[in-house]
């Protein structure tokens, strides 16, 4: 019998090789639940729309605005349940540093040079559209969302390989931590240094439990809670308290356990994210009126986030990766072409959930409500091309 020959022993990297023992069982797994997420979060999305446009729209505005606490349903969903989604998103992040694909430095890059172009080159659209006009929504078509994106691709796809799908997911994991950055470098005014002194605190306490081998959920989840507090309240979007406590938990399991920590929270929680955080927060921020007869993409703005998804997002990933893999000499996986890795980037401009928050965060009143039906719109046609385009290889890669 003939053995494969180590393809890092020629000196040149295989650019979006096979995955590694355990890991295409970890991806499969991810997957499922993804799918699932995915098709919760359209139907959310779906149903604050049609409501949105309905007689009783004046319900679904009291439902989004309804107080509980000091804050609405709306900035509940936006700053807790999307904090839940980071919160999964660094859990992933930590483990493909430590574990995955991402802890070898020269494989790692690929993947972060097109997450990283992926979001410069739609904010470069929008910026080229928007010249001399309103900035403010750069930021709004940088985001993928993961969940819609892998959805897709497991309908339309079944028979692409599996590498090309652990591209995508590592592309996602990337592109959700530079937009955490995003919203923590550039949505974050007024800072109150005591709460923020207090969340550091807290972040250090809940790495010294990791150290010390404490994952009693009975500590750890009052200590996750009153941390995402202290960072909302230092004036910091709390979304980031959520990636961080996802960085700080601990990937490798001891001698003796069956799963680490890592493994272990993403398992519960991650149910959690799929179909209860980010549904309601689809349900609470894509409920937009759409008004027949008015032309939004003569809109600069609505124009440049549409254009910055569908075009932008395909073009950054795209070439990226193979600006990358021409100049650090890597080459494909003999069952992938750059057909399909163009195909994945357009599947990219998906940028549903984080966009629509970013569209909250740059925008207020009328403007805010155009941006997120610019977001509606460059997802859904960036859905449909990809779709067309991963039929097209899946059928190459069937026969």
């Amino acid at each position: 019998m003939s053995h494969e020959a180590d393809p890092y022993s020629s000196g040149r990297r295989r650019l979006f090789g096979r995955l590694e023992p355990g890991e295409e069982t970890f991806l499969g797994r991810a997957l499922r639940q993804e799918t699932v997420g995915g098709a919760l979060l359209l139907g959310a999305a779906l149903i604050a729309l049609i409501w949105a446009n309905t007689p009783w729209h004046e319900a679904y505005e009291d439902l989004r605005h309804f107080p509980v606490g000091s804050l609405t349903l709306e900035e509940w969903a936006s700053d807790g349940g999307l904090a839940v989604f980071f919160y999964v998103a660094g859990l992933e992040l930590k483990r493909e540093l430590v574990v995955g694909t991402l802890r070898r430095r020269a494989d790692a890059l690929v993947p972060v040079v097109a997450a990283v172009a992926g979001m410069a080159a739609p904010a470069l659209v929008y910026v080229a559209i928007n010249a001399g006009g309103d900035l403010d929504g750069w930021a709004v078509p940088m985001a993928t969302d993961i969940a819609f994106a892998l959805a897709v691709l497991a309908v339309v796809g079944r028979s692409l390989p599996s590498s090309l799908r652990a591209f995508l997911l590592t592309l996602a994991v990337v592109d959700d931590f530079g937009a955490i950055l995003v919203i923590a470098l550039f949505f974050t005014s007024g800072i109150e240094l005591m709460p923020l002194a207090g969340a550091a605190a807290l972040l250090a306490l809940y790495w010294w439990c990791q150290r010390r081998r404490i994952d009693k959920w009975v500590l750890l989840l009052p200590l996750g809670i009153a941390t995402w507090w202290l960072v909302y309240e230092s004036g910091v979007h709390a979304t980031v308290a959520g990636v961080a406590l996802g960085l700080l938990t601990r990937v490798l399991p001891d001698p003796g356990e069956e799963r680490s920590p890592v493994e272990i929270h993403e398992h519960h929680v991650r149910p959690i994210a799929a179909g209860i955080a980010v549904p309601a927060f689809a349900l609470l921020s894509a409920g937009i009126s759409i008004e027949l007869g008015t032309d939004l993409l003569a809109e600069p703005i609505v124009l440049g986030i549409a254009l910055g998804l569908l075009v932008g997002k395909a073009v950054g990933v795209y070439a990226g990766s193979y600006l990358t893999a021409r100049f650090t000499h890597a080459e494909l996986a003999p069952d992938l072409a750059w057909r399909d890795i163009a195909a994945v980037s357009v599947l990219a401009g998906i940028g549903f959930t984080v966009s629509l928050l970013l569209a909250e965060l740059s925008f207020t009143g009328e403007q805010a409500e155009h941006a997120k039906a610019a977001v509606l719109i460059g997802s859904v046609a960036s859905a449909i091309v990809a779709s067309g385009l991963l039929m097209r290889r899946n059928r190459a890669h069937a026969t």
